[in-house]
């Protein structure tokens, strides 16, 4: 796919995670289908953080890849989810048309070698400037961001118009499914779906990025069991609040707040009504006659630790999971879930992202859970 490499791509959004709550004081997914391109029905577009338009272009390239390439099987939208992700934001900042048009058009840096967007190596104009703007040399195009050349050797039209175009949505999703897929790959097979991915950027930092956002996707699609009781009461009151806008300093024992200024990213809580990561905690514990401290390094010194030397597989629905720059020192602590089991926790992660369903494996720096009840 790409011959170059986007630098600080996955530093840049561990970055961001690591910022959820330091400061001081839907989901209507059916069960998912490996088999299945849609990942089941009733999918959530403002819970998945994904633009409606731009899932669609999705569940439409996923859908088309039996006519393409019959061979292939395990093609979702999640995985085609997973890689504009990390290539455009799904087309962020852009008009996305009913028809899949991209206004204004997403170009890449200039592949000239001088090292901007972390290219060495000049690759001449292939496509006349047709697509790129650029008759000297290369950039890549569309929300995933094709060279010109390839996208001439996979291109389909996947809205049926008779113009393929690397500008529109659906011809661009299509279009990744048919080169992710290649000769006939099974992407239900873990294995092939890395190397799949490899082939679009030769990175396994990039691997690693975006299958982190397709584990979050497959998330979405599965419903959590909801226990009776205390424990119950706290997760139903968490997964109440999907949706609800990250709030830097927000939320308290009665629901989502305002919060305070500022993130490290620049966000104004002040600005915002909703929840930061502890607020969520404090707020759904509360819900069963527990009072929380206000941040995430104070909530890992309440009731039962569950160190992160135990594994995944000590945590109970209900327990708090924390992610800190060092597993043993609570000091260092930054971020707070709450577990739902099968290896999922609820949170709200970072400045513009809402409180959301997300794998436990999303943030590399686990460091073990709390049980209160």
């Amino acid at each position: 796919m790409k011959r170059w490499k986007k630098l600080g791509c996955l530093g840049v959004l561990l970055l961001a995670a690591t910022v959820c709550c330091t400061g001081p004081v839907l989901l209507a997914a059916a069960a998912r289908s490996q088999d299945s391109p849609t990942g089941g029905a009733g999918i959530d577009a403002a819970a998945a953080g994904i633009p409606p338009r731009m899932l669609s272009a999705y569940l439409t390239g996923a859908s088309q890849i039996g006519a393409h390439v019959p061979a292939c099987k395990g093609m979702r939208w999640q995985i085609l989810a997973g890689i504009a992700r990390v290539e455009s934001d799904h087309a962020s900042g852009r008009t996305v048309s009913t028809g899949g048009d991209i206004t204004p058009p997403i170009t890449g840096p200039r592949l000239d070698g001088s090292g901007a967007g972390g290219n060495t190596t000049a690759i001449r104009d292939t496509d006349g400037g047709q697509w790129d703007g650029d008759t000297e040399f290369e950039r890549a195009v569309g929300p995933f961001q094709f060279l010109p050349e390839t996208f001439r050797a996979y291109g389909k039209d996947g809205n049926g118009d008779a113009v393929t175009s690397p500008h529109n949505a659906d011809d661009a999703a299509t279009s990744a499914a048919v080169y992710l897929c290649g000769n006939g790959r099974n992407l239900a097979d873990r294995d092939q779906l890395r190397a799949a991915i490899h082939t679009y950027n030769r990175s396994w930092a990039y691997v690693d990025d975006v299958l982190s956002g397709i584990n979050r996707y497959d998330a979405l699609g599965k419903a959590p069991q909801i226990p009776s009781g205390n424990v119950g009461a706290v997760i139903q009151a968490a997964l109440a609040q999907q949706g609800i806008p990250y709030s830097w300093g927000g939320g308290d024992a009665d629901g989502p707040s305002t919060g305070i200024c500022c993130s490290p990213g620049g966000q104004d809580g002040r600005t915002v009504t909703g929840f930061d990561c502890s607020g969520l905690a404090l707020y759904a514990y509360a819900q069963a006659g527990i009072n929380l401290p206000r941040t995430a390094a104070a909530q890992a010194g309440v009731g039962q630790r569950i160190p992160a030397s135990a594994g995944l597989s000590a945590l109970l629905p209900g327990d708090l999971v924390f992610y800190g720059y060092s597993p043993t020192n609570d000091s260092t602590i930054h971020h707070v879930a709450i577990y739902l089991g099968d290896g999922q926790m609820i949170n709200a992660p970072r400045p513009g992202k809402p409180v959301r369903i997300d794998p436990v494996t999303a943030l590399p720096d686990y460091a073990g859970g709390t049980r209160l009840l």
